[in-house]
């Protein structure tokens, strides 16, 4: 049965002092004792029993600070696995604060699906969107899930009471309580799922910024916390036919100075660092959201992913080939765009073999990066013009493809905004039905308008779907009845307006026919 956790709520938590002194030189020690080639060894011969492991490092998103932090323990995982940078939403969304970062994290779908926009849970919708320990338990109750946070809220409230053992710390024991009971349960327990979050880095972090000294010394004790945890799955006796998968995450960034919450690129910063269960070391992914977690763990246990759930995450273990992504050595720095950062790549107007764009209709002048379609990163277009909803465009991952009206009319221009993204012609059998899949986000103003068009064997485009109101976040799934006879297909994607919004498009694939 699960535990009663103890009553903590974050109004009353103080953001403990960070522990220092022993704790430290027990991340070198399970350094040497290798748990880190052990993953990788379970994952890759003789008999094994998947096992995974989730810790959350609160406010940790900096993953720039953590690479200059002394952190000998992510070090290690970052080079026996996945090292993924990623970023968060923004107001309308939801905050960048913790319960929205923790829920997304946990149930696997977005703020706009669980609910939980701010620290105040309301509207959060768990029955829906339950936790991934919870789906663990209803898909393989045999299994064993245990959940010990130091931010009560966590175990109280996103965690449910399906888990078997739910455990909040006790507010004088903070992280040092968590790091205790997580090494208690894995060591001398048989666990199957574990989630571990650890709190002191956001502490550091709203104490004395996210630049200063304090936050790196609280990313290396919990550094050395994460190796303690490391350390105890090493020491269980069946480790040798044990298939661990270690996950480790950030519920949010912070500024330098100092807070979360707002939607600065730095309060948006997170990451996850995954280790074990068959996944390549040394390997760097830009397609990847905090989302992913639950869905990789569930993956890697076994259970297979309902599309009743509505998750919107994907297995790491699975990452899918977009055409956009094959752009990003292309990408440049800014030409007229002064907000993005002199040395931040994030667009071309170069699209993908076998893609098009078509200009012909389009205005003059203008600025120069978005004239027409163009592809970019979430970090280049959302520092063009912050807290426009860009940053609600969580469905698109890594490069994705643009037009954006709004910017570029920030210079002088003739005409108006028309460009047409044209995709390869893809084979089809006639008389069968197929399904162009894309994620879409897009907000509407005066007299834009957003088509999607398509042609069979090179015939006249006939719109399928319009815009002329506002599409956040959307994933489209667009059912085609293909004529008999027909051998090819071919979308496009059609963009008019003036000084109006936008229109942002990834993952564009045809299945079926």
């Amino acid at each position: 049965m699960p535990t009663t956790p103890s009553a903590i709520s974050r109004s009353r938590i103080s953001r403990r002092a960070w522990l220092t002194g022993a704790t430290a030189g027990l991340a070198g020690a399970a350094l040497a004792t290798g748990p880190f080639a052990g993953l990788a060894r379970a994952a890759t011969g003789g008999p094994t029993t998947p096992k995974v492991l989730v810790i959350g490092l609160d406010g940790a998103g900096r993953l720039d600070r953590v690479k200059e932090a002394a952190t000998p323990t992510l070090d290690a995982l970052m080079a026996t696995g996945i090292t993924a940078p990623s970023s968060l939403y923004a107001s309308p969304m939801a905050r960048t604060e913790s319960a929205p970062g923790w829920s997304t994290i946990i149930t696997g779908v977005w703020p706009d699906k669980h609910g939980a926009k701010d620290n105040s849970f309301t509207g959060a919708d768990y029955a829906s969107y339950p936790d991934f320990l919870t789906r663990v338990e209803r898909a393989r109750p045999a299994l064993r899930t245990y959940a010990v946070a130091s931010w009560g809220p966590i175990t109280e409230r996103i965690f449910s009471a399906e888990v078997d053992t739910r455990v909040s710390t006790p507010g004088a024991e903070y992280d040092k309580g968590t790091t205790a009971r997580a090494v208690a349960q894995i060591r001398d327990g048989d666990p199957d799922a574990v989630f571990v979050q650890l709190d002191n880095v956001d502490h550091a972090g709203h104490s004395s910024g996210a630049g200063s000294r304090a936050y790196l010394d609280a990313l290396h004790t919990a550094d050395a916390q994460v190796g303690e945890v490391l350390a105890a799955v090493k020491s269980r006796p069946g480790y040798g036919s044990e298939n661990w998968l270690v996950l480790v995450t950030a519920d949010h960034g912070h500024t330098d100075a100092g807070g979360h919450g707002g939607s600065s690129w730095a309060e948006r910063q997170t990451f996850v660092i995954a280790a074990g269960g068959g996944l390549p070391a040394r390997t760097v992914r830009e397609d990847v959201k905090l989302v992913d977690v639950a869905a990789t763990a569930l993956h890697h246990l076994g259970i297979a992913v309902d599309p009743a759930w509505k998750l919107d995450g994907r297995p790491l273990h699975e990452p899918s080939a977009d055409a956009f992504d094959t752009l990003r050595p292309q990408l440049r720095t800014a030409v007229d765009e002064t907000g993005v950062g002199a040395t931040v790549l994030g667009f071309t107007h170069t699209p993908p073999a076998g893609w098009s764009v078509e200009n012909t209709a389009m205005g003059g002048g203008g600025v120069t990066e978005w004239r027409g379609w163009s592809f970019t990163t979430d970090e280049f277009w959302t520092k063009t013009a912050p807290d426009q909803q860009r940053e609600s465009n969580v469905r698109a991952r890594g490069v994705f493809a643009v037009a954006d009206g709004d910017e570029w009319s920030d210079k002088p221009r003739t005409g108006t905004f028309d460009s047409t993204l044209v995709t390869p012609a893809w084979p089809v059998h006639g008389g069968t039905t197929a399904t162009l899949s894309f994620t879409s986000h897009y907000l509407q103003e005066g007299t834009q308008k957003a088509e999607v068009l398509v042609s069979y064997d090179g015939g006249p485009p006939k719109p399928v779907l319009t815009y002329t109101a506002d599409a956040i976040a959307r994933t489209e799934n667009l059912l085609l009845k293909i004529p008999t006879g027909t051998r090819t297909i071919q979308a496009r994607f059609r963009y008019t307006g003036g000084n109006d919004w936008y229109w942002a498009i990834d993952g564009v694939r045809l299945s079926g026919g």
